[in-house]
């Protein structure tokens, strides 16, 4: 693939693609090693930039020249396919999302102008641009829709999700991914769109925006700051490292199967209760000098999410038979996540310069009805 068009490239999962596509692996980059295989790629990068989407989180790659940045909407039809047509990628891989379930609570409109019809409104440009390519372009082309295992639903105490599981979302976020997924599907189906959907579990590592799960903990134990912790903070999520999520989906774009979808998961299934201790221990070993420690005594249960799923759980067979299995061990992970995130204030203080003060959001209280 020497071209691709990538939606939601300066968000969090996004910009680490961008980022791994371009330049390789994280233990390359910081070697300043040379992947002659990448010299060759170019990325089209369209991001909505809303508060998720920060261009500090691409770096020194505004100035690459084989990444183009272009500040648009992937529900604006006409712009995706003029790109598509002035760039004429080999795929296109579609992050774009509204991703925060408590957000979702508050506000399901955006989740569902921008996962549904936003979702739709690029298919079709795809469609469009795919059925316009000659016979052998078309056969090269793919469609990598990138979801989520919420659509899946919670689990009891035992089992995992299969990509042959029923979709039972439960928050607007989920069942809003769940639509756009099955609006992808029936472009494959109807029209022949060579798409592939992929179900990940929960991401974690640098560049995320601080609302979820982890950087709001690593953040508030920097600060002092009580961190509120859903419920018993006994629901159980299975954790991949954003890097390995990334290799996974290199992978899936060459050799995945148009009309498949494929789980990626972590395997390391964790309560959320045992990740918040985690991060205060590393925190409390990493900065002896704060003088709240230990943070663990920061730790406040609250009021649960409505409809808070209990557990999810992936079987990533299908990867394991492409040859994709996690390389990063949670431990290790969290640890460099937890120093990336202290090593990079400036970051989170640019991109919270917004709205967001990682205040409690997916009460319910606001009811959006346009």
């Amino acid at each position: 693939m020497d071209t691709i068009l990538v939606t939601g490239g300066a968000g969090f999962i996004g910009s680490n693609f961008v980022r791994y596509w371009l330049c390789g692996p994280s233990t390359a980059r910081e070697k300043r090693a040379v992947d002659t295989s990448r010299t060759n790629r170019r990325l089209i990068n369209l991001d909505k930039l809303t508060y998720a989407g920060n261009l500090d989180s691409l770096g020194e790659l505004l100035e690459d020249p084989r990444h183009v940045f272009v500040q648009g909407d992937i529900a604006d039809g006409p712009l995706v396919l003029e790109l598509l047509q002035e760039h004429r990628p080999q795929a296109i891989i579609n992050f774009a999302a509204e991703s925060h379930v408590d957000r979702s609570i508050d506000g399901p409109a955006e989740f569902v102008q921008t996962n549904v019809v936003g979702t739709f409104r690029l298919l079709e440009a795809a469609r469009e641009y795919w059925s316009g390519l000659p016979a052998s372009e078309r056969e090269r082309f793919r469609f990598i829709h990138i979801s989520t295992d919420e659509v899946y639903g919670s689990l009891g105490p035992e089992g995992k999700f299969h990509e042959w599981t029923p979709y039972a979302p439960n928050s607007p976020y989920a069942a809003s991914k769940a639509a756009g997924d099955h609006f992808a599907r029936a472009y494959w189906k109807t029209y022949g769109l060579p798409v592939i959907i992929t179900h990940a579990s929960n991401n974690y590592g640098p560049y995320q925006f601080p609302e979820k799960l982890l950087p709001l903990m690593i953040l508030n134990c920097l600060e002092g700051k009580p961190l509120p912790v859903y419920g018993d903070g006994q629901n159980v999520r299975d954790w991949l490292h954003v890097e390995d999520h990334c290799r996974a989906i290199e992978l899936v774009l060459t050799r995945g199967q148009p009309g498949e979808t494929y789980n990626i998961g972590g395997d390391c299934e964790r309560r959320n209760i045992e990740v918040v201790e985690a991060i205060c221990d590393i925190v409390d070993r990493l900065c002896p000098e704060l003088p709240h420690r230990p943070c663990r005594s920061l730790i406040t249960f609250v009021a649960d999410r409505p409809g808070h799923d209990r557990r999810y759980a992936l079987d990533s067979t299908k990867m394991h038979q492409l040859g994709w299995y996690p390389q990063i061990d949670f431990a290790k992970g969290l640890e460099d996540t937890v120093r990336w995130y202290i090593a990079n204030r400036q970051w989170v203080e640019r991109v919270t310069s917004g709205k967001y003060r990682r205040e409690r959001l997916g009460l319910g209280k606001s009811v959006v009805t346009s």
